[in-house]
């Protein structure tokens, strides 16, 4: 990763084949918006079910967050979204663990979730975007 200063806004642009599609987030003022970040490990290969997916995908904000000297208490708003809320639902109880250890206990941030039909990759069942007050 690595930041770009533009016009007042600061990116941060991961390797990766769509690093000119956008930015893996942009700070605007004490604002910043990360990009939905997937369950991927860094070669790119997808967790293995919804439980890791949601463990990279928080291991991945928190890479973008370090790029701005921000951690996960700096996060006002998440956005899920999820391919199978059926399997999402069952699972439940270890999937908010998961988002529990991210945030170091009980998350106070707002929280947005809603299934879509697929994402970028067929394998992804999460993808999580954030909001922060930096």
């Amino acid at each position: 990763l690595h930041r770009v200063d533009r016009r007042q806004r600061q990116m941060c642009i991961r390797d990766s084949p769509y690093n000119n599609i956008f930015a893996q987030a942009v700070k605007v003022g004490d604002t910043l918006y990360i990009s939905g970040q997937v369950g991927v490990k860094p070669d790119g290969t997808p967790g293995a079910n919804i439980i890791e997916q949601t463990q990279l995908a928080y291991a991945n904000i928190q890479h973008v967050l370090k790029q701005f000297d921000a951690t996960s208490q700096n996060i006002v708003d998440e956005t899920w979204f999820a391919t199978d809320m059926k399997d999402l639902m069952k699972q439940s109880d270890a999937v908010f663990a998961t988002r529990g250890e991210f945030y170091g206990g009980s998350a106070e941030v707002c929280q947005t979730l809603v299934q879509v039909g697929a994402l970028v990759m067929p394998e992804l069942l999460l993808e999580i975007k954030c909001v922060a007050e930096l």
